[in-house]
């Protein structure tokens, strides 16, 4: 842990994001910011929050209600002017770590882990279903920088060997061609101390839901019955999210083969037993050895270890 406030130290921009988006941003002060590595549970975060934040059980697109900032594909003043006119209480999505984004103390930020195995099996299944529309789009935006995002190799060991060996920006050594895992979540547990960050776990999620939420209702000051709290946890188990995809998340077509029912795919863990070999979890070990500290590592693999 630190003693000083988050700076920013990095510019984040790729095929996807661009972390300078942020500097458009005018906080309130009860704004809900959500920043999670890819594929670590954010559509699930957004949907709890926004269910904690109107109190019912309608299921509500997140693109509409907790827009991505830092999502380079839709015009930045589309989503300031959106945010703007929200009236409600705003959950804004990133996935920009916090040495990129701009820190406010009256701004609640929560973070969302998971076993980075697990985040490489459901990232396969990202990759290996992105449509051509979704490359033409992202690798013909003007004003793209780095390099075009490469399409995804036949075999998923040869997106293992790049993912885990190398990153897509030179601070980074691990997530390539997305973004690191690793390095997101160490930049925000450096300060897991202050009072508007929270950190949740995947792991934590699955196994006890209402537990869980209830946690992050705490957190956010929101006052929610027992009644609306199981309401809520019902709502939110991948079945339902699984069942109102499209509601969520919109179709999807136009990025994923198979829409919005492969970008809400299993929302399990474990798949990687079965995948990686002794070799890659050494190539697994390596990494975490030069990205996490000891103690993040542990939480990053376990949960329940904040404080």
């Amino acid at each position: 842990m630190t003693d000083t406030l988050p700076t920013i130290q990095y510019i984040y921009q790729n095929h996807i994001i661009d972390s300078t988006r942020w500097s458009r941003y005018t906080p309130r002060e009860d704004d809900v910011v959500i920043s999670t590595p890819p594929k670590c549970g954010t559509t699930w975060m957004q949907t709890i929050v926004l269910h904690l934040i109107f109190q019912d059980l309608q299921p509500r697109a997140v693109t509409q209600f907790s827009p991505w900032l830092d999502r380079r594909v839709i015009p930045l003043d589309e989503i300031i002017g959106q945010l703007e006119a929200q009236n409600h209480r705003r959950c804004i999505k990133s996935h920009v770590p916090l040495d990129g984004l701009p820190y406010f103390s009256q701004v609640n930020y929560i973070i969302v882990g998971r076993d980075a195995r697990d985040v490489f099996m459901s990232l396969w299944n990202h990759y290996s279903n992105f449509t051509p529309e979704f490359y033409e789009r992202v690798n013909n935006l003007p004003g793209r920088t780095g390099e075009p995002f490469p399409q995804a190799p036949e075999d998923i060991r040869d997106f293992w060997e790049g993912w885990i060996k190398r990153g897509r920006f030179a601070w980074e050594s691990q997530g390539y061609p997305f973004q690191s895992t690793f390095h997101h979540l160490q930049s925000w547990w450096e300060y897991r101390h202050l009072p508007n960050i929270l950190f949740v776990h995947y792991n934590d999620l699955l196994a006890d839901l209402s537990g869980e939420i209830r946690r992050i209702a705490d957190y956010l000051n929101i006052a929610v019955s027992e009644e609306m709290l199981t309401a809520i946890a019902e709502a939110v188990t991948f079945t339902s999210m699984k069942t109102n995809a499209e509601q969520v998340v919109g179709s999807m077509a136009n990025s994923f083969i198979g829409g919005g029912q492969t970008f809400i795919h299993k929302g399990t863990n474990g798949r990687w037993r079965e995948v990686l070999t002794e070799d890659d979890l050494k190539l697994y070990d390596a990494a975490v050895a030069r990205e996490l500290t000891p103690d993040c590592a542990h939480w990053l693999e376990h949960g329940r270890l904040y404080s």
